[in-house]
């Protein structure tokens, strides 16, 4: 029961700081305030200036409850205390004199016992086309506790009211009387309704355009633009290039240099002196040529050079860079960049040369040929300079594109510079490889970072400060914002594919690798692009790693609410210095596409396994049903545990329209294997939903008792508080008291064991793990957030005000029915998560001992989520 003696709804205060302040002053004498723009059973007070034929003030009337004036609350604040409420009550004045009471009515008889709804004993069939429209007539009725039926209602059912709107002839006919939906205010108001029309407003400012207008394709439409807007944008820039090729400076200060002494000394072996020739005749224009350069190159990589020599050559390229940057000279620059870029010896190209730099500063001997070895310490350094250039040279080419990029999407006339003839794309990608990211050098390079992050963050005590694994992570963000500029016009989903595999590339090839280091990897990168699929690869490799499968579905907020936060407790339970679990193979363990080891992608087995196997194991009918899906379907216990004792099974595997098989045995009441399930570890997944319906909803829809009280067992409270496309919770299919205070009663059973879970066994686990999670939503935030995450406004005209309001008016499924764009409803459903968090219909889904950690980057984890729910908060509060 609750609590609160004055539960308050406010309707028609179009001020917003004279709302807060009704808000605050509630809340400060220990009411309780209901947003939201429908009328809530659960109120006593309802708070409105004049009276509306808005739904909330007729629902109120109907009800019986009290409608006071906004001087209600405000001298209560001034008296300390709640005042009396009849003087307050809302007045219509008809005449001169004469006042009407419009709610007192009702209210005494509510109040006294006579009635308990204005429209008790109604029994109504409620014809209304509209959806919206229906289900707030419905709220209505139900409200003043009137019992509504659909057409047709049930052969036994006595109707006494047919409310339609339009009425028509035919509908006259029938054996009840009936009545347009205007009935409604006359019953309630008698003669005193001449001037209150039926026009169900929104609890909305008067700019505000009416719920009824809200154009669900425009409002997609701009969602989807903003979408594209925003993932088009540079993320990367390097200020540093904007005084590159001065135009000021003229383009040639020597019309001619002879170099003809540089190679003779070269030859004579003056290779200090022919350096320092060359370093006097670096202009703009003037290119000393390649065979010289080649050859000093050359005399470095061979380890007799001393550190000013090695110094001076690098001061030489980068004034090359200076002055004669590639990206904004003639093409033959640009050819005379790749002659010099590549090895002295091998003339291998430019991406051989710089696998050879990288190898040799992590002391591998694969290289593209001998090199004196151990590395060198004059040496190391030289090749770290030289990672260091052509790092710098690929930032002025991704800074000549994003330029360019900016001035085009200002409307500004330049022209398209050619990225298909930049250094950056001719060294990791061949002609057959442009339309992938995943490129054979891109896979080297992510390779090299992975024993390069190993070796700085776990050896750096032994190794030399070179930092190699930062500069190849920025090596990494460079190439991929190159790319995805690149393409993101011509393929957009070209490029969310890209990003994919290499994000899950990644994840493949660290399985190995600490989650320690791999938390530190995810910190460093510069690209909120990159970061984002690199984190969430990541965290969902380190949960199937130490056996605990999340959902498949596409990333988005309600996905890390409700999958990625559960898994946080699973990992901080992982035994502490075990080995990753066998099972799946690491590729289904990352890939959104393919099930996390599911049946089919097992690998051989021997003969004695293959007898264990049942038969059909690999079968998937029309429909996308596993045998495990079949086998629940027919409460097949013996054929579901043989299945779920194979390594690597999935136990959250999908059918083609999302039912995983807890779905199946729920649905079917196959009570033995839903047990089955959920003794399985990892356990499946229990707040998954399919068009609004969770195993614990298809449980009771279906009248499985015995499977809901299970399932709240396992999953405590958080299963009852998910709500279904109407906003029905689990517990409104139950009908009597008892299975109610039974459903709680195993609710309260599951907190109790989540609870008592208060042990941390693989601390520095949770802590990667926390870590990761904070700059997936931090980058998540920042890629697809809508304007910064949602910050209030009494802009109307802002697309994130709109959007709240059409899903503050109708439901999710109602405002994106028609919605083709995936990127508009992910976004939709995102704020609808945050408006479900202020509201306390969705919870942030932490296990205690998750919240009681004193680990630095777990309690930054929670504060973090606790901005997200007060995001949610101030979103509900200013509606």
């Amino acid at each position: 029961m609750d609590r609160y003696t004055h539960v308050f709804q406010i309707s028609g205060i179009k001020d917003r700081e004279k709302k807060r302040a009704l808000v605050k002053g509630i809340q400060q004498l220990g009411g309780k305030y209901i947003g939201g723009s429908v009328y809530q059973h659960s109120s006593t007070h309802l708070i409105i200036p004049q009276a509306l034929s808005s739904e909330k003030f007729l629902a109120a009337c109907a009800a019986g409850k009290w409608v006071l004036t906004p001087d209600y609350v405000l001298d209560s604040v001034r008296n300390g205390s709640w005042l009396a409420e009849e003087p307050y009550e809302v007045a219509i004045s008809t005449g001169a004199t004469s006042t009407f009471y419009p709610v007192r009515q009702w209210r005494q008889k509510v109040a006294t016992g006579k009635l308990k709804g204005a429209f008790q004993d109604w029994r109504v069939v409620l014809m209304v086309q509209e959806p919206a429209r229906r289900a707030m007539f419905k709220r209505l009725l139900k409200a003043g506790r009137a019992k509504v039926y659909h057409f047709p209602p049930p052969s036994n059912a006595s109707v006494t009211h047919i409310m339609a709107k339009p009425v028509t002839e035919n509908l006259k006919s029938h054996s009840a009387p009936c009545y347009p939906v205007s009935h409604i205010v006359q019953h309630l108001f008698g003669n005193n309704c001449v001037d209150m029309k039926l026009n169900i407003t929104e609890d909305s400012p008067a700019e505000m355009t009416k719920a009824s207008d809200i154009d669900f394709s425009n409002l997609e439409t701009e969602l989807r633009d903003h979408v594209i807007k925003l993932e088009g944008r540079p993320r990367l820039y390097f200020l540093e290039f904007l005084g590159y090729h001065d135009p000021s400076r003229p383009q040639s200060q020597a019309t001619e240099m002879d170099f003809n002494n540089v190679g003779s000394m070269i030859e004579c072996g003056l290779f200090s002196e022919a350096l320092d020739s060359i370093r006097n005749a670096v202009f703009p224009g003037v290119l000393p040529p390649v065979p010289h350069l080649s050859s000093l190159l050359e005399y470095a990589q061979q380890g007799n050079a001393t550190s000013v020599f090695l110094r001076n050559l690098q001061q030489v390229m980068l004034n090359l860079l200076l002055t004669n940057p590639p990206w904004l000279a003639p093409s033959s620059v640009k050819k005379y960049f790749t002659k010099l870029l590549q090895c002295p010896r091998c003339k291998a190209g430019m991406w051989p040369f710089l696998e050879t730099a990288i190898s040799y500063c992590l002391s591998s001997k694969v290289t593209c040929h001998p090199l004196p070895g151990p590395a060198l310490p004059t040496l190391l350094h030289f090749h770290n300079d030289l990672l260091a250039f052509f790092l710098k040279l690929f930032q002025g080419e991704l800074h000549s594109v994003s330029t360019v990029d900016i001035m085009l999407a200002q409307g500004r006339g330049v022209s398209q510079a050619s990225a298909s003839g930049s250094l950056l794309n001719g060294t990791f990608w061949t002609v057959w490889e442009r339309s992938t990211l995943l490129s054979h050098a891109v896979k080297q390079l992510t390779q090299l970072l992975v024993q390069a992050a190993t070796q700085d963050y776990t050896e750096k005590d032994k190794r030399q400060k070179l930092n190699l694994a930062d500069t190849l992570l920025d090596y990494l963000s460079v190439l991929v914002e190159f790319w995805c500029q690149r393409h993101f016009r011509l393929n957009q989903n070209l490029v969310e594919k890209g990003l994919k595999d290499l994000a899950e590339h990644f994840a493949v090839i660290s399985q190995d690798v600490s989650p320690v280091v791999l938390a530190e990897l995810v910190f460093r990168i510069s690209s909120s692009r990159l970061k984002l699929v690199m984190a969430d690869a990541i965290f969902r490799s380190l949960c199937c790693r130490n056996g605990f499968t999340v959902g498949d579905e596409p990333l988005s907020l309600r996905k890390m609410v409700q999958s990625y936060l559960p898994a946080l407790g699973s990992l901080a339970r992982s035994p502490s210095g075990a080995p990753p679990k066998t099972g799946p193979t690491p590729q289904s363990c990352t890939s959104q596409g393919t099930s996390c080891g599911s049946p089919s992608s097992l690998v051989k087995k021997t003969n004695q396994e293959k007898e264990n196997i049942p038969r059909g194991l690999n079968r998937v009918n029309a429909a996308g049903e596993t045998l495990l899906h079949r086998a629940c379907k027919r409460n097949q216990v013996e054929t579901v545990l043989q299945i779920l004792a194979l390594p690597g099974t999935d136990v959250n595997v999908k059918d083609y329209a999302g039912w995983t098989p807890l779905h199946e045995a729920c649905n079917h009441g196959s009570t033995a294997c839903v047990e089955a399930l959920l003794r399985h570890h990892p356990t499946p997944v229990l707040n998954n939903q399919v068009c609004g319906v969770s195993p614990l909803y298809d449980a009771l829809l279906n009248g499985y008792m015995d499977i809901a009280k299970m399932l709240l067992e396992h999953g405590g409270t958080v299963l009852l508080q998910q709500t279904n496309g109407d906003g029905r919770t689990p517990l409104d299919l139950v009908s009597t008291v008892g299975q109610r205070e039974e459903l709680l009663h195993s609710a309260q059973v599951g907190d109790s064991a989540l609870r008592n879970v208060t042990e941390i066994s693989n601390l520095p686990l949770l802590e990667a793990a926390s870590f990761i999670l904070v700059h997936l939503l931090s980058s998540y935030q920042r890629e697809r957030g809508l304007h910064g995450h949602m910050h209030p406004s009494n802009d109307v005209h802002r697309l994130d005000y709109r959007l709240v309001r059409a899903l503050e008016t109708y439901s999710f499924q109602k405002v994106t029915l028609a919605w083709t764009d995936q990127r508009a409803v992910r976004l939709a459903e995102d704020v609808e998560t945050l408006l479900e968090l202020g509201s306390g219909k969705c919870v942030l889904q932490v296990c205690q001992a998750v919240k009681e950690c004193k680990g630095e980057k777990t309690v930054f984890l929670m504060e973090v989520l606790g901005n997200l729910k007060s995001q949610g908060e101030a979103l509900v509060k200013d509606l």
